[in-house]
């Protein structure tokens, strides 16, 4: 798919070769992974429209934001955006699980979740994937999963050690992730945030405006002590809608 590149350098790109080889893995911190975010809003700052993602964006965003997929070794995603967007199967199409492979990852990336509870929304397609696989960091009080067709890994913290910091320096030092794409939601966001953990931000901004004071953000929870400043790495353009990348330095 094509788009214009208004930033660094205008022209037009194809995302199949944009998004080729981002060599985010190369970037891993030693204690903790390479940590991206990618969130589509619109012009007028909704993350939702009815509660839901999918109304945000269009086929341009749906492009991108496969094609990131391809570019880390792990998801990380908060259980109700899980349960929101049923998510099923993380890399689908044939061409995007070689893209994979072409850069030494493999072909399905398994989908990291920290939950105190342990209460998962087993019902969703991911879970009925045989070749899917969920790491969830939790508590010791945390219910044992269901049997389930994906392959299910617990790492069972006490509840004072359980953060996210901890479950990004386990994630690189006991399951080789070094590159990790956080897709949300908000809640998730602004936890790691305020941890000091997000070093990208792949952000759709969609021609659209919601109306309405009461819809999500694309972060919640308490603000920031310091703002965090951001650098636009590159800008793209297609259809009116923007996509960004950010650097947060």
């Amino acid at each position: 798919m094509e788009f214009q590149r208004i930033h660094p350098t205008p022209g037009r790109v194809e995302s199949a070769e944009l998004y080729r080889d981002l060599a985010l893995a190369s970037r891993a911190h030693d204690e903790r992974p390479w940590l991206v975010t990618n969130f589509a809003t619109t012009a007028d700052g909704r993350a939702t429209i009815d509660g839901r993602t999918a109304a945000i964006g269009d086929d341009g965003d749906t492009e991108l934001f496969r094609r990131l997929r391809t570019q880390v070794d792990a998801l990380l995603v908060g259980t109700r955006t899980l349960a929101t967007e049923r998510y099923g199967r993380v890399v689908r199409r044939p061409e995007l699980r070689a893209v994979r492979e072409a850069i030494g990852l493999a072909p399905d990336p398994p989908v990291a979740i920290v939950s105190r509870s342990g209460v998962l929304p087993y019902e969703i397609p991911l879970f009925a994937d045989p070749d899917s696989t969920v790491l969830v960091f939790t508590t010791p009080a945390a219910p044992q999963p269901p049997p389930t067709a994906a392959t299910v890994r617990l790492t069972r913290l006490d509840p004072a050690a359980l953060t996210l910091t901890t479950a990004l320096r386990l994630l690189r030092s006991e399951h080789g992730v070094r590159a990790l794409l956080c897709e949300g939601g908000p809640t998730l966001l602004g936890s790691l945030l305020h941890e000091r953990l997000v070093d990208e931000l792949f952000l759709t901004i969609a021609p659209q405006l919601a109306g309405g004071g009461s819809g999500l953000t694309m972060t919640s929870g308490a603000p920031l002590p310091d703002a965090a400043d951001l650098e636009l790495v590159w800008a793209l353009e297609r259809r009116s809608s923007l996509y960004l990348r950010y650097a947060v330095r």
